[in-house]
């Protein structure tokens, strides 16, 4: 890939209104970027708007940022994109990276629990951490307070992955910025966003699913019920990685979450002995078609206008599935993706969790 292509996928991907899903769809249609932002402005105008495209100063200013902070970036279509977060359904098409980029490419197991942990639950996790370092495994965690502190520290030395939910530039939480620049020498530190961001709330379970998406499992240590780790737990579950819990009393609630998944079928971890013979049973659920080189049946060209007028007349304020809109209209799939894209581009869609989209 050229430098002028990668720069356009980050251009693209920067650009209001275009999401991972949207990005996948416009480079399974044009091919590279560079045509992508070209098509923008007429299917913007197809769907009743005005597409808005960043311009390539604030992508230059934004690159100058990351080299300043000492970081690189990871285009999906790039070698070292990370292969298991490159199957992940929303995975991030662009990565700002510090540190040992060949930690991602190992066999990675993901570490999430509460943030008000309890000492012993923080001891049990730097113990599992460092013990699943020593058998070669790299921990992927979050950053940040309570159980993911203790995972890195425990895998400190052997190899440790940090997604964070702010810049590369950002310490968060406080308290942990010496980890974190530890982390980005000896570890490796990941987010997608632009130098500068704060960490917004809306910003950790788009996080959660990057976490999920580099392990081939993902172990809670600690969680209450509706916890942003069983978050985690539940985008690991659907793109078909392990999901493993550590038990915990039924007179803490902090243990609710862990043993809920574990009533649920998530597998019982004692020790690294559990997590690894979970993780080795891994089957090709977890490999979805398409990756990098965005594959699969690209959205259509041209739509009829009656066509179109049927997909709008579907759709309303409540979030419907797109296998629905393609049900009920009678259209092949591409054409629905084709209409649905041009209504984002125009601002008038809303994307939803579970592939179900709404009028905005």
């Amino acid at each position: 890939m050229s430098e002028q292509e990668r720069f356009n996928r980050l251009r693209l991907i920067r650009s209001p209104r275009i999401g991972p899903v949207t990005f996948r769809q416009l480079m399974a249609r044009f091919g590279t970027a560079g045509e992508a932002l070209r098509a923008l402005p007429d299917m913007a105008a197809r769907g009743g708007g005005k597409a808005s495209i960043v311009d390539a100063k604030i992508i230059e200013q934004e690159i100058a940022r990351s080299r300043a902070a000492g970081a690189r970036y990871l285009i999906m279509g790039d070698a070292d994109y990370p292969f298991l977060l490159d199957q992940m359904e929303g995975a991030p098409p662009a990565l700002i990276v510090r540190g040992d980029v060949s930690l991602a490419a190992r066999e990675c197991v993901a570490m999430v629990g509460a943030r008000n942990a309890s000492a012993a639950a923080c001891r049990f996790a730097r113990m599992l951490a460092q013990e699943l370092g020593q058998r070669g495994a790299v921990v992927v965690s979050g950053l940040a307070r309570g159980i993911d502190t203790a995972a890195h520290q425990g895998a400190l030395e052997s190899g440790t992955i940090a997604v964070i939910a702010c810049g590369i530039d950002i310490a968060f939480p406080p308290e942990n910025a010496e980890l974190q620049e530890r982390l980005a020498e000896q570890g490796l530190l990941v987010t997608e966003h632009p130098p500068g961001t704060q960490p917004l709330a809306r910003q950790f379970p788009a996080r959660n699913r990057i976490i999920a998406g580099l392990a081939r499992g993902t172990v809670v240590v600690e969680a209450a019920p509706r916890s942003g780790s069983l978050i985690t737990a539940r985008l690991a579950g659907e793109a078909g990685r392990e999901v493993m819990a550590v038990p915990g009393s039924p007179l803490d609630p902090r243990a609710q979450g862990c043993n809920q998944l574990i009533r649920e079928g998530a597998v019982l971890i004692q020790n690294a002995a559990d997590v690894i013979e979970a993780i080795g049973v891994i089957d090709a659920r977890m490999v979805r078609q398409g990756g990098g080189d965005f594959a699969g049946e690209p959205p259509s060209g041209d739509v009829a206008e009656r066509e179109r007028a049927s997909v709008v007349a579907l759709l309303g304020p409540a979030p419907v599935p797109v296998d629905e809109l393609i049900r009920l209209s009678g259209l092949g799939p591409a054409v629905v993706q084709t209409v649905l894209l041009e209504l984002e581009l125009a601002a008038r869609l809303e994307r939803h969790a579970g592939g179900k989209v709404s009028l905005s």
